[in-house]
């Protein structure tokens, strides 16, 4: 909302030392957003005067047209006669009105006027556009043409008001009333402590029954419809400087006086409006929802599939508004026409004024829906004063009479949906147990009746909410009134004191430690946001029935195209790395760790339900928290790396390395040692995945209640794949070619590990090594081997490591060699060669066992 200072005085009696920087201080410390103060004409020095256009010579022979003018200025230019200035604009002409700068003056961006010649004349000055005076867009494309009652010779800065300063304000959702000039006035009056001329209190007629008929058909969806009727206005009035200049300032354009004039009202009250040419109106105005499929043309031309819960405007032939969000093409006010003929302006003589109040969230999802974005939804979705339709009504009646020339007609038609005010019970104290301060019963009543509220009673407070609040409804929003009005600046600061033994859980421990982890080893962490949308699984190749494909669903996106919550870290991290390599960063390894989403119910989009709100003022009970996260889905925590490009950089050491699947294999080892669990790897097959280049990861998980009924102590359970990704994926999500990726299931790896990790134990003894060389199967994944190796070697194998693969001639067909080397050490003693032997014989009895693995060689 920008609001300029010249307008917030109307409403105000501000001091007048007090700058835009002194009102922002103010407004920010009573909880408002004033994100700028605009100056606007710093900088700009006269003289700028109204000038008449005397004479207009065409000057030939020049690439565009342009024009030789002689310019009445009064005596602006200290001579009294005519100003010559060279001009290439046309849309003036002779008798006009125009704006003139003069040589010595200056216009914004320290643009310095002086006499010059071009185009074989001597230019002493010019004249101005709107662009070129920061005026902004007014509509007409090019020179300034003001009204003909203006002298000559008039100082034009003041005429339009040129010089003001204008405050930025980012309205909260909360604070709908801002969007508005009496909203903001109100503030600042509480702020500052002084009365507030509020420019609702108009005297309205009555309603009677002569007014536009009209009939509400969704009181839900409008409770509130008032229309007036104007007739008689002038085709060919103008909007007055004075308003357009506003408008320009608030950042509208000025379009026809009609508009002008519902828009001005909107920004002045807060209450959208809609003027329909009467002329077009056929039959009673109604409103009701939409048609499944009703068709209809909106002010910017485009027709609109509409969906049955959309809530529209009507007459006798149909929908001639989107309540609320944009007017009908087929009853928009009509352009001003002059008659070649008889020289009359033709155009728009009667209007009849809508004021309503609309469901806001019903605008709210026609404007997301059909994706119009306009000033009216924009208030409407955040709370609209229903109260001051009425006044809004009225105020626009009156200035189109005032400078339109038009006549009120006496019928006033209102259709009301009977509503009780809010009210709220509150201790008098409530804020003070809240904000920790003693304001007292009397300071909290001032305060909130400095808001609108009505307050009785002494201990216990029963307040009426005003109807421009719709935001308070609960206590802590009128304790959280007085506070702000008080100051934020003002509450102690105190710091907490947690209970003894109250750190870090086990779970983000581990998150911690994954994340300096995968940092430490060269990756970049890039947090994602959790939303998807659902054509991403068939991009990743996973199957029709794949579990990940069923998607919690929000009921109001941020995007459309994006509804759903992840059931997979890759997509937010694929898309990242496509993002950084398209701008030059191609040797990329990224990581992320965050939660993922799975519905409990085989119905995905229809929810869990719903456990209720919980309380605010104490902490919910054991049985109120199972029910709330019932109604959420399951929330496992992943980790998951992405990779492209160099591994490792070529350079004076040496050769680079590309990244491959190895080095995703890698990170998944590296985050295993950090929960303490035992990777198993061997090669598997998986939608976004290689199938000839991707591992599966998984892990021994222990019988909660130790060994089961078939005999077994526990299961291995897949946590995850690592590898490089297949070549459709990386075609369709625009990847660099062999990208490599790894996700793991971070919560159930932490089952399978030890818990908190223990410090490693340093022997002082030496290392013994034994080196073997096993024939298996090619099909036998040298992860398996390696495990039965270790679980045969016992206690005294510190470390196993596999250094070469070999296939050929001398080991067969459908054989592998796989040599590794293990290192044995004692904590209390040096070991023997018999016993390192024994132990590495031990492991070999275990791998062939198994896997029937034999010694190469033997």
């Amino acid at each position: 909302m920008r609001v300029p200072l010249s307008w917030l005085r109307e409403y105000v009696d501000l001091p007048a030392t007090e700058t835009g920087r002194d009102v922002q201080a103010k407004l920010v410390s009573a909880g408002l957003e004033v994100e700028t103060v605009e100056q606007l004409g710093a900088g700009l020095k006269g003289p700028l005067v109204v000038g008449k256009v005397l004479t207009i010579e065409e000057l030939e022979g020049f690439k565009k047209p342009i024009r030789f003018c002689t310019v009445d200025v009064g005596t602006a230019n200290g001579t009294g006669e005519p100003q010559e200035i060279v001009c290439g604009a046309r849309n003036f002409a002779v008798g006009d009105k125009v704006v003139v700068v003069l040589p010595g003056a200056v216009l914004p961006g320290d643009f310095a006027i002086a006499a010059r010649k071009t185009y074989g004349k001597t230019s002493h000055g010019m004249i101005c556009s709107g662009d070129e005076l920061g005026m902004g867009d007014d509509g007409s494309g090019g020179i300034i043409v003001l009204p003909p009652e203006h002298e000559a010779g008039t100082d034009a800065i003041e005429l339009l008001e040129l010089v003001d300063e204008v405050l930025d304000i980012a309205v909260t959702p909360d604070r709908g009333y801002c969007l508005s000039m009496r909203g903001v006035a109100r503030e600042t009056a509480t702020a500052y402590g002084l009365p507030l001329r509020d420019p609702a209190l108009l005297d309205v007629p009555a309603p009677n029954s002569f007014g536009y008929p009209v009939r509400v058909s969704d009181p839900a969806g409008c409770d509130r419809f008032t229309a007036r009727t104007v007739t008689g206005l002038r085709p060919d009035a103008r909007s007055p400087i004075w308003l357009r200049r506003r408008l320009q300032k608030a950042g509208m354009r000025p379009i026809s006086l009609a508009v002008d004039v519902t828009n001005y009202v909107m920004l002045e009250l807060g209450q959208p409006l809609h003027a329909y040419d009467r002329a077009r109106v056929q039959g009673t105005i109604g409103v009701r929802r939409a048609e499944q499929g009703e068709k209809f043309t909106t002010l910017d031309g485009a027709q609109r599939v509409l969906d049955a819960e959309d809530l529209v405007i009507t007459d006798d032939r149909g929908a001639i508004g989107l309540a609320g969000v944009m007017g009908g093409a087929n009853t928009e006010i009509a352009d001003t026409v002059v008659d070649e003929r008889s020289g009359e302006a033709q155009g728009t003589t009667d209007v009849v004024i809508e004021a309503a109040h609309f469901d806001a969230v019903s605008v709210a999802r026609t404007a997301r829906r059909h994706k119009l974005s306009s000033e009216a939804a924009k208030r409407f979705e955040r709370g609209v004063d229903p109260q001051a339709a009425s006044a809004a009504a009225q105020r626009t009646v009156d200035l189109l009479v005032l400078l339109a020339g038009g006549t009120a007609e006496a019928g006033v038609t209102e259709v009301i949906a009977p509503s009780a005010p809010h009210t709220i019970s509150m201790r008098a104290d409530h804020p003070d147990r809240v904000a920790g301060v003693t304001y007292g019963r009397e300071t909290v009543v001032r305060r909130l009746q400095e808001v609108g509220c009505d307050v009785y009673g002494q201990d216990s407070l029963t307040v009426t909410v005003p109807s421009w609040r719709p935001d308070l409804a609960e206590i802590n929003d009128l304790a959280e009134e007085v506070i702000r009005l008080e100051g934020y600046e003002n509450l102690p600061s105190t710091l907490p004191r947690p209970p003894a033994g109250r750190g870090l859980t086990e779970r983000q421990r581990l998150h911690r430690r994954v994340g300096r982890a995968l940092a430490g080893d060269g990756f970049v962490e890039a947090p994602n946001y959790p939303f998807v949308g659902e054509q991403v699984f068939d991009q990743l190749g996973l199957d029709k029935d794949d579990p990940n494909r069923r998607v919690v669903k929000l009921v109001n996106p941020l995007s459309d195209e994006e509804p759903a919550l992840r059931t997979t870290l890759l997509p937010g991290l694929l898309a990242t790395l496509r993002r950084n390599d398209g701008r030059g960063s191609h040797d990329l390894a990224l990581f992320e760790t965050g939660l993922v989403f799975h519905p409990r119910t085989a119905d995905a989009a229809s929810g869990n339900g719903s456990a209720g709100r919980p309380p605010v003022d104490r902490r919910p009970s054991d049985e109120q928290l199972a029910a709330l996260d019932e109604t959420l889905p399951e929330q496992p925590r992943h980790v998951a790396v992405v990779l492209a490009g160099a591994h490792e950089q070529a350079g004076w050491w040496g050769k680079g390395r590309p990244a491959d699947w190895a080095d995703a294999v890698e990170a998944a080892r590296t985050v295993a040692r950090e929960a303490g669990a035992e990777l198993i790897v061997q090669q598997g097959q998986y939608g976004p995945w290689h199938p000839g280049r991707c591992a599966e990861l998984n892990v021994f998980l222990e019988h909660a209640d130790g060994v089961a009924e078939d005999g077994t102590e526990g299961e291995i359970v897949c946590v995850g794949h690592a590898g490089e990704l297949h070549p459709r994926v990386i075609k369709a999500l625009g990847l660099p070619a062999r990208s490599c990726a790894m996700e793991l299931n971070l919560d159930v790896l932490a089952q399978a590990g030890e818990g908190t990790l223990q410090a490693p134990h340093i022997s002082a003894f030496p290392v013994a090594t034994q080196d073997v060389a096993l024939v298996v199967d090619t099909d036998v994944p040298a992860a398996v081997v390696e495990a039965f190796l270790r679980d045969g070697a016992g206690e005294l194998l510190e470390d196993i490591r596999l250094f070469d693969v070999f296939t050929g001639e001398q080991i067969g067909a459908g054989k592998k060699s796989l040599a590794y080397a293990l290192r044995f050490r004692a904590a209390d003693r040096t070991l023997t060669v018999d016993e390192a032997t024994a132990a590495r014989d031990a492991a070999v009895a275990r791998a062939a066992e198994v896997t029937g693995a034999v010694l190469r060689g033997a």
